[in-house]
């Protein structure tokens, strides 16, 4: 479903340029679950960044089946990944001005569905927040807040779904119901997923897990 074809990506701080990925290959299949397992820098979340056109590398390619995101021009990306992939992250990032059903239903707006409201809340319901779905994040614990942000993420029926550490902010009790409802709903949904992640447990329960060391796969 998804090539990438020697991925570079250097930053720059000053007068110095690290090289955070150095000629990743990678293909990733239809419905799958890969893990992006490696240290602080090793370069996952820039890769990650990378397959949801959040961020462009420096050279190579990135194809989703026949259409090679490098050649989208901006408006043409932000449209297509509203359509294609969801993403979650460790900070939630929900709207705090929305209560959690109007955060859910934020991209499905933005999509206009015309049965916005129904998928959302469905994906409320499936996330066992149809008592909160009035809260705003604010009156959320943290958990929920990260439950809310998985619904979002698959309300548009993506399908590529990205997670960077999901359960990073959470205690661990916590951390473990949010990923036992993240990988239901993935294989409920068949949709194909890229976790990253430090917790080895975590990446054993994916099909494949893929190790980054100092921006190479190893």
């Amino acid at each position: 479903m998804m090539k990438l074809k020697e991925i570079k990506k250097t930053f720059k701080t000053g007068s110095q340029s690290i090289e955070v990925l150095k000629g990743i290959n990678l293909d990733i299949r239809e419905g799958e679950t890969i893990a992006l397992l490696g240290r602080s820098g090793s370069g996952k979340s820039t890769l990650l960044s990378i397959l949801g056109g959040l961020d462009h590398p420096d050279f190579g390619e990135v194809w989703f089946n026949d259409l090679c995101l490098n050649q989208l021009r901006d408006q043409e990306l932000v449209k297509f990944r509203s359509k294609n992939i969801g993403i979650i992250f460790q900070q939630f990032h929900l709207v705090s001005t929305l209560t959690a059903i109007e955060n859910v239903l934020l991209p499905l707006s933005l999509a206009k569905n015309t049965n916005a409201y129904e998928i959302a809340t469905k994906l409320i319901s499936d996330v066992g927040l149809t008592d909160r779905s009035a809260h705003l994040p604010s009156q959320l614990s943290g958990g929920e807040s990260q439950r809310v942000a998985i619904a979002r993420a698959l309300a548009v029926n993506p399908k590529l779904l990205l997670a960077d550490e999901p359960s990073g902010n959470l205690d661990e009790e916590t951390g473990e119901k949010v990923m036992d409802l993240l990988f239901g709903m993935v294989k409920q949904l068949k949709t194909t997923l890229v976790l990253v992640t430090h917790d080895k447990e975590i990446a054993r329960r994916c099909d494949r897990i893929i190790n980054l060391e100092h921006g190479s796969i190893k």
